[in-house]
């Protein structure tokens, strides 16, 4: 993110939600965007997927400038390139588990066979193998997260963005999501951004950067992390 800077208009006033954040994250990072509810936490996380248009300035992932694409561009960016994880966990309703978790595969272009048999490994490794065809509506919050993390990771994307993606979880369910999330990031060394309010679920990143007023108020690193720092500088 370079300069980058969004600013709303909420009748004749203007509320400027990120100011002038500059800030590099290396491939195979775990990062958490940390603040409080209005810090700019959940503004910067959709401009770095490209969900919004910054007001000034660029999002880069590689070589390439999210912020000037169209929306098709973006589309087909975000398919191929990028997983998501949500609070409210975003699992289509009149799909089962299994096709929830393989539909990422369908816009790769995989045959049907083959990314429900993918989905349903993966299922498998997220404890849900006695989930597979049952549909959101019968599983649990946490379960149904660990199907939003299986959908995530399952084209292997190079970054994935977490929305508090425990906000709505008990604390036993919490440290199992952000386990297999973290585990999942490290196994196939992919960049994994997480916005949080939650100072327990900051631990679980390499590296810290907190938000105050859409401004970086601190950039720290995680001391107990084992991200492999060979590769800072080369961003995603």
């Amino acid at each position: 993110m370079h300069n980058l800077r969004k600013v709303y208009a909420v009748d004749d006033d203007k509320v400027v939600a990120l100011a002038r954040i500059n800030l590099e994250i290396p491939r195979g990072q775990i990062c958490c965007i940390f603040g409080e509810s209005g810090s700019g936490k959940s503004t910067l996380l959709n401009q770095m997927a490209g969900m919004e248009k910054p007001t000034k300035g660029s999002v880069r992932i590689g070589r390439d400038n999210i912020s000037t694409m169209s929306e098709r561009e973006l589309a087909v960016f975000r398919q191929r390139h990028i997983g998501f994880v949500f609070q409210s966990y975003n699992l289509l309703p009149h799909l089962t588990a299994v096709e929830n978790v393989a539909m990422p595969l369908m816009f790769s272009g995989v045959g049907k066979a083959e990314r429900e048999a993918k989905a349903s490994k993966m299922l498998k490794r997220v404890g849900l193998g006695k989930r597979l065809k049952h549909f959101p509506s019968q599983m649990s919050g946490g379960q149904q997260q660990r199907v939003g993390i299986a959908r995530a990771f399952i084209a292997h994307p190079e970054v994935v963005f977490a929305d508090e993606p425990t906000g709505n979880l008990d604390s036993k369910t919490k440290v199992e999501v952000m386990t297999m999330m973290r585990t999942f990031a490290r196994h196939y060394r992919q960049t994994l951004v997480l916005v949080t309010h939650d100072e327990h679920m900051a631990a679980y990143a390499d590296r810290v950067v907190t938000l105050l007023d859409g401004h970086i108020v601190s950039d720290t690193a995680n001391r107990s992390s084992d991200f492999a720092t060979a590769d800072s500088g080369h961003p995603q």
